[in-house]
C-alpha cells in the first residue's frame, strides 16, 4: 500500500504532497555495506531519489542554487552527512531546509537520520544568517515595481565570478527581510548588477504578494526634491505635500531596491531622506538592497552614517567575466535568434577573447554581427565573416599571420628545433616547453585571438593556449634566465 505523506513547512512556505512504496521495497539498508564500493553506490543512489523528490517540490533556481551540487558522502549511525559546494550553501541549507530535507530522507529510508552538511571547499566562513522569522500578513498593495520582467535568475549566465553574488541574491529572494539585510552588491558597470536586482523584485514578485520598488538613485533624488511631481496632481500642492507623497512610495513597501548609490555623493539632503528611509525600513524588516560601482570601504563622499548601515548586511562582488563565461554568455545571448544555428564556436571564441571587459560589450558585438548578417546573408557566419563585420567594432584583426610565423621560426631557431616541431603533437619537454613560450609570446605582442593562435599550432583548442600562458606567466616571476630568453627571443623578431 503506497504511504501518503502531508507535511506544511512554515519556514519555508512549502506543501508538498508525495508517495512512498513499502519501507521493505524501497528503503535502502546502508549500515549492512561492506565494501567501500558498494556502500558509495548506494549513497548515490539513495541522494538521488531524494534529489528527485526536491526537486518536484521547488522551483529550478533553488534546486539549482542549493541541490544540484550536494552530494551524500557517508552515514555514520544514525547522522547522515551531506556535502555541499559551498560554506554558505551548506549554512543555508541547515538553516532553511533543514526540516525539508529531513522529512524527505525519512520518507525514503524509514530512518530518523540527523543531517550534517559540511563543505568540501576551504572558504572564509558565511556571515551569521538572521534568524528573525517574523512574518508580516499584509494586503496586497499594487505599485509600479519599476521592474524589467526580462531579467530573471533563470536567464543570468553563472561562473566563477559571479557565483557568490547570484547565489546571495537567490537566498535574499527566498527569505527577503530575513537574511543578508541590506544586500549591497557592487562592481564595474556592464557586469549583471541590475539584472540580479530585477532578478530578485521578480521572483518575490511571482512567489508573494509582496510589494517591490526598483529604482536608480537619479530617480530617488528626483523624487525626494519634487522635480518629478507626474503623481501629485494639485497646483496647490506644497513642499509637505511632496515630502508626504515620497514617504508614503518609499516607506509603504516591502522591497526596496536602489540601483547605482553612488550617484547620491553630493545630494547631502537625499541622502539623509534615504538614511531616514532606510531606517524606517530596515527596522520593520523591510529587504533593502543596493548596488554600486564600488565597495561601502570606497565611497569616499557619502554618509558615514550610511556607510555604516550598508556594512550590517552582506556585502558581494561581481568581478569581470573570465574567458569561460564569456563564452557561456554569449552562446546564452544568441539562443534562439534565427540566425544563431549560422555561427560556428570559432566566432565565438573570437569575440569572446577581443571583449574582456563587460557583458554589455558582448552583447553589443552580438547586435553588429547579426546586423551585418542580416544585409549580407551568408550561408555561415565563420571566423573570416566575423572578423569583418567587426572590425570597426572591436579595433582589431585576427588575419596577421606573419606575426605569429616569426614568432614561430625565432622560437625554433633558438631551440634548435622546426616550426614542424612547435605545430606537432608531439609533447616531449625539448619540443612542449619552446611551444609554450611561443604561445605566450603571441599572446603578449599580437593582437591575435586565443582561436587564432591555437589554429597556427596545430589547431590547439583554447585551453592548452591559456595554460601555456598561464604557465609561462607564473614562471616569469621567479626564474630571471626566462627573462633574459625572452628578450633575446624578442629581439631576433624585431630584427
Amino acid at each position: 500500500m503506497l504511504i501518503k505523506l502531508w507535511k506544511n513547512y512554515g519556514k519555508t512556505n512549502f506543501s508538498f504532497l508525495f508517495f512512498i512504496f513499502p519501507q521493505d521495497c524501497f528503503k535502502i539498508n546502508l549500515r549492512k555495506q561492506t565494501k567501500v564500493g558498494e556502500e558509495m553506490q548506494n549513497y548515490d543512489e539513495l541522494w538521488t531519489n531524494v534529489l528527485n523528490v526536491i526537486q518536484s517540490k521547488v522551483p529550478d533556481i533553488s534546486f539549482n542554487s542549493w541541490f544540484a551540487e550536494t552530494k551524500l558522502k557517508s552515514i555514520e549511525g544514525i547522522t547522515m552527512n551531506i556535502e555541499a559546494d559551498s560554506v554558505f550553501t551548506s549554512d543555508y541549507l541547515n538553516q532553511y531546509y533543514y526540516d525539508f530535507i529531513h522529512e524527505i530522507v525519512f520518507a525514503i529510508t524509514g530512518e530518523n537520520y540527523n543531517l550534517n552538511f559540511t563543505t568540501k571547499k576551504n572558504v572564509e566562513e558565511s556571515p551569521e544568517i538572521n534568524n528573525n522569522l517574523n512574518i508580516v500578513d499584509k494586503q496586497y498593495k499594487k505599485i509600479n515595481s519599476n521592474l524589467n520582467e526580462k531579467y530573471t535568475f533563470e536567464n543570468f549566465v553563472i561562473g566563477d565570478s559571479n557565483r557568490f553574488a547570484q547565489t546571495a541574491a537567490l537566498a535574499v529572494a527566498e527569505q527577503p527581510g530575513k537574511i543578508y539585510n541590506p544586500l549591497f552588491i557592487y562592481g564595474k558597470s556592464g557586469l549583471g548588477k541590475t539584472h540580479l536586482m530585477h532578478a530578485i523584485g521578480n521572483y518575490i514578485e511571482s512567489h508573494t504578494n509582496k510589494t517591490v520598488l526598483y529604482v536608480t538613485s537619479e530617480e530617488f533624488i528626483s523624487d525626494f526634491i519634487g522635480i518629478n511631481r507626474k503623481d501629485i496632481k494639485d497646483e496647490n500642492d506644497n513642499n509637505n505635500d511632496i515630502i508626504d507623497h515620497f514617504k508614503e512610495k518609499y516607506r509603504n513597501i516591502d522591497i526596496l531596491m536602489i540601483d547605482d548609490i553612488q550617484f547620491l555623493s553630493g545630494a547631502a539632503k537625499s541622502q539623509q531622506e534615504f538614511f531616514h528611509t532606510f531606517t524606517t525600513l530596515y527596522d520593520s524588516n523591510k529587504q533593502i538592497i543596493i548596488s554600486s560601482d564600488k565597495s561601502p570601504d570606497d565611497l569616499k563622499y557619502l554618509e558615514d552614517r550610511l556607510l555604516t548601515r550598508f556594512r550590517w548586511g552582506l556585502t558581494v562582488n561581481i568581478d569581470p567575466p573570465d574567458f569561460e563565461l564569456r563564452c557561456k554568455i554569449l552562446k546564452a545571448k544568441m539562443t534562439g535568434h534565427e540566425v544563431a544555428r549560422l555561427v560556428n564556436n570559432d566566432v565565438i571564441e573570437y569575440i569572446a577573447s577581443n571583449c574582456e571587459n563587460d557583458v554589455r560589450h558582448l552583447e553589443g558585438a552580438i547586435t553588429r554581427l547579426y546586423a551585418y548578417a542580416a544585409m549580407m546573408g551568408p550561408k555561415e557566419i565563420n571566423l573570416e565573416f566575423a572578423v569583418e563585420a567587426l572590425k570597426d567594432y572591436l579595433g582589431k584583426s585576427i588575419y596577421i599571420t606573419n606575426d605569429i610565423q616569426r614568432i614561430q621560426k625565432a622560437v625554433a631557431d633558438h631551440y634548435k628545433i622546426t616550426v614542424e616541431d612547435l605545430k606537432s603533437k608531439k609533447r616531449t619537454a625539448n619540443i612542449n616547453y619552446p611551444r609554450q613560450i611561443a604561445i605566450y609570446l603571441c599572446r603578449m605582442t599580437t593582437e591575435e585571438t586565443i582561436v587564432k593562435i591555437g589554429l597556427e599550432f596545430g589547431n590547439r583548442d583554447h585551453s592548452t593556449v591559456l595554460h601555456a600562458y598561464e604557465k609561462i606567466s607564473t614562471e616569469l616571476k621567479t626564474n630571471m634566465e626566462l627573462k633574459e630568453t625572452l628578450e633575446e627571443i624578442k629581439n631576433k623578431i624585431v630584427n
